[in-house]
């Protein structure tokens, strides 16, 4: 059986699993204007949150 000679410091054993917790962004399309958006957060495009204008988007521009 393999034995280490030294102890893995933390930020050798943090730097070796960096990678396994990027994820992408998952994304949803909105129901009102087909755009894709993050899911749980309003349209950025028609400013609705399920089915209802909660952004004045013409006022934002």
């Amino acid at each position: 059986m393999a034995v280490p000679k030294k102890k893995t410091s933390k930020s050798r054993k943090n730097m070796r699993r960096a990678h396994d917790f990027l994820t992408t962004q998952s994304l949803s399309t909105c129901p009102q204007c087909k755009a894709p958006k993050l899911p749980h957060r309003a349209c950025p495009t028609c400013g609705t949150y399920k089915g209802k204008e909660v952004i004045d988007v013409s006022k934002a521009q």
